[in-house]
Order: C-alpha cells, then sequence, then structure tokens
C-alpha cells in the first residue's frame, strides 16, 4: 500500500494530527474537563504550614535561643549586601521547624538499625532534630563554658568563629565523655548551618527571610505563579517586587 501524504501536507502535520486526536479520544474517553480563566485556590490547602499563635520561641528557651541566634548570626554576618541571620530571623525559623513534623522526623523511617555507614549512605544517626538541638546546644554551652568560662553569645566574634569552625571540622569534641550531653560535633555543626541556610533563603511564611531579604539581594521574584507578561522580555532587568506565597496584589490577574 502507498505511504504517500496528502498533497500541502507534511509528515510531521500527520503526526500532529495523530497525536492531538489520541489526546483528545483519552480526554473524552475519561470525561475530561478543561479549565476556562484562573482556577481558583488557596496555598497550602493539603499542607498547611505550622500555625504559630505567638512572637515568642515555641521550642527553644531563651537560653538555648540565645545561643543559636550567635550562632546564625556568625554563619550569615551582616554586610553591605544584606542583614545578618539572626535579624532575618532564621532562629525563627529553625525553632518554627521544631514543632513541626521535621523537626520529630515524622515523615521519616527512624526504626533502625543505626549503625556507621558510608559517606554516600547520609545521615545515619538516631537523633531526630529536636534531639541535635536540645543536646548540641547544651553540650556547646557546657564547652564555651568550661574553655572560656562564658556562653557561647558571650564571647567575641573570632571566638565564636573559632568554635565553629571547631565543630566543623571535629576538632572541637561535643562527643567525649566528660560532657553530659555528648553529640556528634559535625553532626550538630552539620543541621545548623543548614537550616540556617534554609531559613536565610525559604518563604517568610515560615519564619525567616524576614522581608524578603534574601530575595532581594538576589533579584528573586519570589512565589509568583504567572509570569506571561515577562516571557518575551529577554536579557531585561524587571525589578519585580518579590512576593511570598501567603500571596499579594501582583498575584491578581489583569483583564487584557
Amino acid at each position: 500500500m502507498s505511504k504517500k501524504t496528502l498533497p500541502g501536507i507534511t509528515r510531521r502535520q500527520i503526526l500532529t494530527f495523530s497525536a492531538a486526536s489520541a489526546v483528545l479520544g483519552a480526554a473524552k474517553a475519561a470525561n475530561a474537563v478543561s479549565l476556562k480563566g484562573t482556577p481558583t485556590w488557596s496555598p497550602f490547602d493539603s499542607s498547611p504550614p505550622p500555625q504559630i499563635e505567638t512572637d515568642g520561641w515555641v521550642f527553644f528557651n531563651d537560653a538555648e535561643a540565645a545561643a543559636l541566634e550567635a550562632i546564625v548570626d556568625r554563619l550569615i554576618p551582616a554586610d553591605n549586601l544584606s542583614i545578618g541571620g539572626k535579624e532575618a530571623g532564621c532562629a525563627v525559623f529553625i525553632d518554627r521547624q521544631m514543632v513541626g513534623f521535621y523537626g520529630t522526623y515524622e515523615r521519616l523511617y527512624m526504626q533502625g538499625p543505626f549503625q556507621p555507614g558510608t559517606p554516600e549512605q547520609g545521615d545515619q544517626s538516631p537523633l531526630v532534630p529536636q534531639q541535635r538541638y536540645r543536646i548540641g546546644l547544651a553540650a556547646l554551652e557546657e564547652y564555651t563554658q568550661k574553655n572560656f568560662k562564658k556562653s557561647f553569645k558571650d564571647l567575641s566574634g573570632d571566638q565564636q568563629d573559632e568554635v565553629l569552625s571547631g565543630l566543623e571540622s571535629g576538632k572541637i569534641d561535643l562527643n567525649a565523655s566528660s560532657f553530659k550531653n555528648p553529640i556528634d560535633s559535625t553532626l550538630f555543626f552539620a543541621i545548623v548551618l543548614k537550616n540556617t541556610m534554609e531559613g536565610f533563603f525559604a518563604d517568610p511564611i515560615y519564619g525567616g527571610n524576614r522581608n524578603m531579604v534574601s530575595w532581594k539581594m538576589l533579584g528573586f521574584p519570589g512565589a509568583r505563579y504567572d509570569y506571561r507578561e515577562y516571557i518575551g522580555k529577554h536579557n531585561q532587568k524587571l525589578d519585580l517586587e518579590p512576593l511570598s506565597i501567603s500571596g499579594g496584589d501582583a498575584w491578581k490577574v489583569s483583564k487584557s
């Protein structure tokens, strides 16, 4: 049988028509409907962020919070580009995460066996984030009191940097038998660093990135769902005001 195409119709068009017909047929069979206009929806309908009704600390006590704020301010110090980690709300972000499912690793398998693994296998600790912070901050207090006769928050900036570098490298051993609250130093430093960065760049709805400071610094437009009017604007500086997931006036679709 001849496989000639119809005059004026290319093989690519025939394939396109066939694909479109298949999709339409499947949609009809499934009683599919097409949406017209802008569907109405609310952010986090199925997975809302923790609703915190207080401006205070919800997991950390005052001493823990003070130490954590000092840590995040050394990990992200203020400079000519942005405010520091404390003012940006990184410690608040971590505090809020501790009372959510992340704080207990609720969505992870945590029944063991817990055995030392290879670097490729990742974290093998039985400690959940709540325990890592509570134990780690207590061990840090023990260490600085023993070696500096002060709490971490009262050390000079250079001393704080020295301690944090020691935790990161493992040179400072918070797992020593002399500590009442032993914890692997590198494990403790790693989670604090990771969560601090998350708090600095996450949506402000979670407590950090106050006033969207990091997004403004980077020029990130935030949680905008409609970029249609900008698609053709290549290599142009748009200077879009960033938006949180919680919404804003710019979420409204113009009727043009």
